[in-house]
């Protein structure tokens, strides 16, 4: 049975996957070809009538009529890519793909026909070949259909990795192809559909984008139909631009088509090149079936790489393409760049190599002072090319067509200004474009920007998210006929659009997000870099990286030698899942409802689910990360052991007796029990001299309690075992603090002086007293807590305890007080057996006081308080003694005959230690690791079950599911449940069908924004009716709201009133002409909010137990919304 997950109402037998999908489409005929987008939740879905088929499923060219599309792809969607290399990898082994025999095959190639637009008469051949292998498949049965009949389609030669995962998938197996943006992965797809059709069977051609659904609709051309006919079968899937997988708000739907899909159906997954393909195939290959890995990592068109400074464009790479252009180091652009006087009368320094020097083998000018920031920050500002600029070598060094990435729309249409009369085309160029242009007009006058006119006749054009999907797609026909040289982008135009360029600019490495500005990663960087060199026309393609305030050459070869990301799962779950997943019987199910239905409404148990949830991607790496792991936390271990056993007593002793003679073994041995004695009284002398040592302090500190504020200096050594001095005001006892909390964590500490009672009683020599903890307060501002072991010198001079007010607090008093309002946040600096040294940064009330702490320097010795009792005296000639006693016994050893071979095993036992030390962390490490690792989505899924539980939407224990419940489950979006609870509200039968879309329009309003640059600008309001409803329904929301926090749920509960005004302005019937004019929107804003709303209008019709006459209305109001520039088909 292929259902895993089936909505409880339907009887269609294709998984639940399919549901948050829009509608799939195919071919008529003999079999079917479907396309269809898998959808971020909340998305927009497309809605496509039955057209007839067109004799030329595949036929590619711009369309007049039928063309759909959609600005929900725009939100600047990253995928990855990376540069070439010459070899391939298929299922599990190496073959070796000669380099020499794919350029040779290079060379035979027909470069019009392997370009991204052929020719007619290439393409009407093209057809004629694939319309005979049909026929001959009718006439000869599908044994015929081999490699050889495919690759007769094309009349040019096809790649190694292309022809290797042709054969795979005629095999039977699933694939995955990770490929270079633009080395022909949809060739693969292509061949796979024709041999699917052939063979009278049915393909779904999938995209993260509809942009990218609609140019591969153009390209094939093929019929559709809707989803109300039902999918009884499939028997491939394309999951084009499969590493949209690590996308935040995609990667789950694409994971569920993999788990949830029958094994028998075959997955192409077409990748841009990444880290880990091997794991994405391993994965697929564990839960779904047979599938083989194939890989390129070469690029049909290499690319070179450019740096765009103010006065010329320069290699970025040396010759050897392994290092920077020594060039364009910034002590090289430095001669050209005003330089900074150094402040200060600093003098001449030697210079050194810096680290991006050293790494990128840049030859320093000798007797060069080393850069400063304010340096660096003037050389590069001065070096900032303006566009005219970069533009100009462009088009001297014929490097254009280009796409310029600018990683803003604002960025993006202010270029177009600034180069309007910039002409790029000839006459004859121009006045095609003119045609094209007013026949465009003539058609879809709506969907002109306006803004942009000008500049697009002079060959220049902006593709970005404020554009109409329409404008978009007229562009991109424009660009791929020639008669667009430079579209300013934003980067959602390296997303899979196929606008082959021969050049690519990248305006900057780092773009604006709401946590500030973000350096691009490596595959976002490849990816756009890999727009450029058109298959078949150019020989190179050009990157140009380009000089900004913020990066430099430097910074760029950084980003373009650190390697790919890994794919990483962001598999989630959402009540869509879990409702489909778990719901049984219908609370509502009719008594004469058939066995069979009953049986398919069993619903699945917790263990059921939980099996299928963590087949994710994310547990398949995790499982993979925590196998890795034991076994290395093995193999440590046993490492451990047995370097333990050889530094063992007997081990070393062994050793000795082995290297050394019988006389020298006994000598050394004697003198080293010698030694250990010794060693031993040292230790001995040493605790008791510092004993005496804190006993002497202990009456100085005693002694302040009423007079002034002394000054004072504390010491200690991290865990680095670096000294630290602190000087400090001292303030007094802290048992005269009144703060139980502080005496709390005292006592808490795990030091021996901690566990003791605070001041009280005698420390273990007797005539001693214990530690007692003080307070004091350090010069940077910090409270200081510790016992007389951490005082290095007390001063004589100090604070006066004086208040400047009568009446005030003294000083003491004050610091007092301030110390108990603080909130406990101390830190243990140092640990001893004769207490603890703790930290606590002070507030701005303390701030002031701290400025009166003099540096150390300014005290004189004069001032030092050194009162030594004659105990402590005596206890420091004792130890001094025993010191020098442990030093002659120590050249004693050393002059022995045989001490050299004993050096050598201390020394190799010493760095066995220091290697157990280091394996003994690493096993830290990964134990901790280990522990972390936990199966994704399983937790997420029982938290949303506890709401789903409260909610009333299903019983978790016996699997009924309740009629909201079975809304949710059937409804698409972000929040099912919400959307649930919305459209069940009665407080929605009272509304008009513009004012239900425009409530519709508040939960679909997520990421739209006003263009703060558009001054005078407005947006219109929604009527009271619609405000009061969206009120009414506020309440409800944070009801909601509380259970999900309740139980760590974090799935947002959309509903903003802010641009309903503009849905209910649309569907009561406003022009697009009157709705934009000063409006505050980008088209492509309003068009995508517009587009969200029709699509979840949409959906409530088909919705269980929705009421009828809210069905009517949203069907009446998407009906009136569905209307051109926005309209689906209006292309």
């Amino acid at each position: 049975m292929y259902s895993l997950a089936l909505p409880s109402s339907s009887s269609l037998l294709f998984p639940y996957f399919l549901r948050p999908f829009p509608p799939p489409i195919f071919l008529r005929g003999p079999g079917a070809l479907g396309f269809f987008r898998p959808m971020a939740a909340g998305a927009s879905m497309v809605r496509f009538p039955l057209v007839p088929f067109s004799g030329n499923p595949l036929r590619t060219g711009f369309p007049t009529k039928k063309q759909f599309s959609d600005p929900e792809d725009e939100d600047e969607d990253e995928d990855d890519d990376e540069e070439a290399a010459e070899e391939y990898e298929v299922d599990g082994f190496l073959v070796e793909d000669s380099e020499e025999d794919e350029d040779r095959e290079r060379e035979t190639a027909q470069p019009a026909a392997a370009a991204a637009g052929p020719s007619p008469r290439s393409e009407e051949h093209k057809w004629q070949r694939i319309e005979r292998l049909l026929a001959e498949v009718r006439e000869f049965g599908e044994g015929i259909i081999d490699f050889e009949e495919l690759a007769g389609i094309y009349d040019f030669p096809i790649d190694k990795f292309q022809h290797l995962a042709v054969q795979a998938f005629l095999r039977g197996s699933s694939i995955v192809v990770s490929a270079p943006t633009s080395s022909g992965k949809t060739l693969i797809a292509e061949a796979a559909a024709v041999a699917t059709v052939a063979r009278g069977r049915r393909l779904f051609y999938t995209t993260p984008l509809k942009a990218l659904s609609n140019q591969k609709f153009r390209d094939f051309r093929v019929g559709m139909i809707s989803t109300e006919s039902r999918l009884f079968r499939v028997d491939v899937i394309v999951l084009d631009e499969v590493h949209y997988l690590s996308d935040i708000s995609r990667g789950t739907v694409w994971e569920e088509i993999v788990i949830y899909c029958p094994k028998e159906v075959q997955l192409i997954c077409l990748s841009a090149t990444v880290a880990n393909p091997d794991e994405l195939a391993g994965w697929i290959g564990k839960i779904h079936g047979k599938t083989e890995l194939v890989t390129s990592t070469k690029r049909p068109v290499p690319l070179t790489w450019h740096f765009s400074l103010k006065n010329s464009l320069s290699p970025l790479l040396d010759d050897k393409g392994t290092r920077m252009n020594r060039k364009l180091s910034l002590n090289h652009l430095q001669p050209t760049a005003p330089r900074t006087e150094p402040s200060n009368g600093n003098k001449m320094r030697k210079h050194k190599m810096g680290k991006v020097q050293q790494r990128f083998g840049v030859a320093s000018i000798s007797k060069q002072t080393p850069l400063s920031k304010n340096d660096t920050n003037s050389i590069r500002r001065s070096q900032v090319p303006q566009i005219r600029d970069t533009l100009w070598h462009l088009r001297v060094r014929d490097m254009l067509p280009a796409i310029w990435f600018i990683f803003s729309r604002r960025g993006c249409d202010a270029a177009i200004q600034y180069l309007e009369d910039c002409k790029l085309l000839d006459e004859c160029e121009a006045s095609e474009v003119e045609l094209e242009f007013r026949r465009f007009r003539m058609q879809y006058p709506d969907a002109v920007r306006e803004v942009a006119v000008k500049g697009l006749l002079q060959g220049i054009a902006v593709h970005h998210a404020g554009c109409l999907p329409l404008w978009k797609s007229f562009i991109e026909e424009l660009f791929q006929r020639g008669l667009v040289k430079v579209v300013f982008a934003t980067e959602t135009l390296a997303a899979g659009i196929n606008m082959p360029a021969r050049t690519a600019i990248i305006s900057s490495l780092s773009k604006r997000t709401e946590a500030g500005r973000t350096l691009l990663s490596p595959n976002e960087l490849f990816q756009m870099a890999g727009r450029a060199g058109r298959r078949g026309i150019d020989e190179v393609g050009h990157v140009v990286l380009v000089q900004t305030p913020y990066e430099g050459a430097e910074e760029c070869c950084d980003l373009l030698f650190a390697g790919l990301e890994p794919l990483v799962s962001q598999f989630t779950a959402s009540y869509g899942m879990v409702l489909n997943l778990l719901a049984g019987v219908k609370l509502t199910r009719k008594p004469k409802e058939p066995d069979a239905m009953k049986a398919l409404h069993s619903g699945r148990t917790l263990e059921e689910a939980r099996k299928l949830v963590e087949q994710s991607f994310g547990n398949y790496v995790g499982n993979n990360v925590m196998l890795a792991a034991k076994e290395e936390l093995k193999k440590i271990k046993k490492e451990i052991e047995l370097l333990s056993s050889e530094i063992s007593d007997d081990a070393v002793d062994r050793k000795c007796q082995e290297q050394l003679s019988m006389m020298e073994y006994a000598e050394i041995s004697n003198l080293q029990e010698e030694l250990r004695a010794e060693k031993r009284l040292r230790t001995e002398l040493r605790r008791k001299m510092e004993l005496k040592r804190m006993a002497a302090w202990k009456p100085i500190l005693d002694d302040f309690k009423n007079d002034h504020l002394p000054f004072m200096c504390l010491q200690y050594k991290d865990k680095e075992a670096v000294q630290h001095i602190v000087p400090a005001v001292y303030i007094g006892k802290l048992q005269f603090f009144s703060s139980p909390k502080i005496m709390n964590m005292v006592q808490s500490g795990h030091s021996v002086a901690d566990t003791m009672e605070v001041d009280s009683g005698d420390v273990r020599d007797q005539n001693d007293s214990r530690p007692a903890y003080y307070v004091a307060l350090s010069s940077d501002n910090s409270w200081y807590l510790f016992t007389e072991k951490w005082v290095r010198m007390v001063y004589k001079t100090g604070l006066p305890n004086a208040s400047l007010v009568d009446g005030d607090l003294l000083p003491r008093e004050t610091l007092r007080a301030l110390l108990v309002k603080e909130e406990l946040q101390w830190e243990k600096l140092a640990d001893s057996e004769f207490g603890s040294l703790w930290c606590m940064q002070g507030s701005l009330e303390t701030w002031s006081w701290s400025l009166n702490v003099p540096v150390l320097s300014s005290l004189s010795e004069d001032d030092e308080v050194r009162h030594w009792s004659q105990a402590y005296q005596d206890a420091v000639e004792c130890y001094r003694e025993q010191r020098s006693k442990v030093s002659r016994l120590k050249k004693k050893l050393t002059n022995t005959k045989g001490f050299k071979e004993l050096k050598k095993i201390i020394d190799m036992t010493n760095y066995t230690k220091e290697k157990i030390e280091l394996l003994e962390a690493r096993s830290k490490r990964l134990t901790r690791r280990i522990e972390q690792i936990e199966p994704t989505g399983w937790k997420e899924f029982l938290q949303i079950s506890q709401v789903i539980q409260e909610a009333r939407a299903l019983d978790i224990n016996t699997h009924v599911i309740y009629p909201l419940g079975e809304t949710a489950a059937a409804i698409r979006g972000e929040n099912e449940l919400w959307l649930a609870m919305v459209l069940r509200n009665k407080v929605l039968l009272d509304l008009k069908p513009a004012q239900l879309a425009a409530v519709c329009g508040s939960l679909v309003s997520e990421g739209i924004k006003i263009r703060p640059w558009k001054s005078n600008s407005y947006i219109y309001e929604a009527s009271s009716v619609v405000i009061n409803v969206i009120n009414h329904l506020e309440e409800q929301r944070n009801s909601l709201i509380q259970i999900q926090d309740r139980y760590g749920v974090q799935i947002p509960c959309e509903l903003d009133s802010q641009f309903s005004g503009m849905v209910e302005a649309w569907a009561s019937g406003l022009t697009w002409r009157e709705i934009m004019m000063d409006c505050a929107m980008d088209e492509g804003d309003l068009a995508r909010l517009l587009r969200r709303t029709i699509d979840l209008l949409a959906q409530i019709p088909k919705l269980p137990d929705i009421d009828p006459l809210v069905q009517n209305n949203a069907l009446l109001a998407s009906n009136v919304m569905d209307r051109a520039p926005i309209s689906e088909l209006a292309g």
